[in-house]
C-alpha cells in the first residue's frame, strides 16, 4: 500500500517535471528567430555571418542569443576550428533535424489552410461585437451575497 503511493506520487512528480520542462522548451523554439534559425540551417553547416545573412532582420544580439539557446537545448552543435581567427561553425543535430521537420509540417499546414484561415479572420472582423454592460454581465458565485443562494 505504502509502495504503491510512493510510486504514483514519483510518476506524479515525473509528469509534472515533463509538463514544465515542455513549456520552458516550447517557449523558447516557438519564437520567430528559433524558427527561421532552424529552417535556414537545414541540412547545412553555416558559419555565424553566413546565418545572419540569411535570416532577415535579425540582429548580431539575438542570433547569438538564439543560438545559444537551441545549443543548450541540444538542437544546434555549435563546432569551434582552432584558427586565427577562430572559425564557428553551426549544425542542426539530430534533435534538430526532427524539429526542423516538425516546423516544415507546421508551414505546411499554414499552405493548406491560409484561405480559411484569411476567410476567418475577415469574417470575425467584420461581424459586429457586442458591448457587455454592467447589467449583463453575471456576478461570480463567489461574489454573491449569501442571502442571493436562498
Amino acid at each position: 500500500m505504502v509502495t504503491e503511493e510512493v510510486k504514483r506520487v514519483a510518476e506524479d512528480d515525473d509528469v509534472t517535471r515533463a509538463q514544465s520542462l515542455a513549456r520552458e522548451i516550447f517557449s523558447g523554439i516557438a519564437n520567430k528567430w528559433t524558427l527561421l534559425v532552424v529552417s535556414v540551417l537545414g541540412e547545412r553547416t553555416l558559419r555565424f555571418t553566413q546565418l545572419r545573412g540569411e535570416v532577415e532582420g535579425i540582429s548580431h544580439k539575438m542570433l547569438t542569443q538564439t543560438l545559444r539557446g537551441l545549443e543548450r537545448d541540444g538542437l544546434v552543435e555549435r563546432t569551434v576550428y582552432p584558427t586565427v581567427p577562430p572559425r564557428v561553425e553551426y549544425a542542426l543535430t539530430d534533435a534538430g533535424q526532427a524539429l526542423r521537420h516538425t516546423v516544415y509540417g507546421m508551414c505546411a499546414w499554414t499552405r493548406r489552410y491560409l484561405d480559411h484561415i484569411e476567410e476567418s479572420r475577415e469574417r470575425f472582423d467584420r461581424a459586429p461585437r457586442a458591448v457587455a454592460t454592467a447589467a449583463a454581465v453575471a456576478t461570480p458565485i463567489k461574489d454573491r451575497p449569501a442571502s442571493a443562494d436562498r
